[in-house]
């Protein structure tokens, strides 16, 4: 089996004891509240989207091009844009 990259999506919060588990295109959501997993999954599916427009997959993407998606889709601070690692 070949390695590849995905999101993860872990939620702490669920007080309903709901187990909720999604998964798709590149992506895992654990857990979490009904409106927290529910962001998280518009969350990769607004990444998956943004990585299509660019033609671009999960794999072959710099981690500076993983920040600028975050950031574009509201993921990530913007004072961490531009720090390569």
């Amino acid at each position: 089996m070949k390695d590849r990259s995905i999101l993860l999506g872990l939620g702490f919060d669920a007080k309903d004891k709901h187990k909720r588990i999604s998964y798709g295109k590149n992506f895992y959501i654990l857990g979490g509240s009904k409106q927290t997993h529910q962001i998280m999954q518009e969350s990769c599916i607004k990444f998956n989207e943004e990585l299509d427009k660019r033609h671009k997959d999960l794999d072959n993407i710099s981690r500076k091009e993983f920040r600028e998606i975050a950031y574009k889709i509201g993921l990530e601070p913007q004072q961490s844009r531009g720090k390569e690692q």
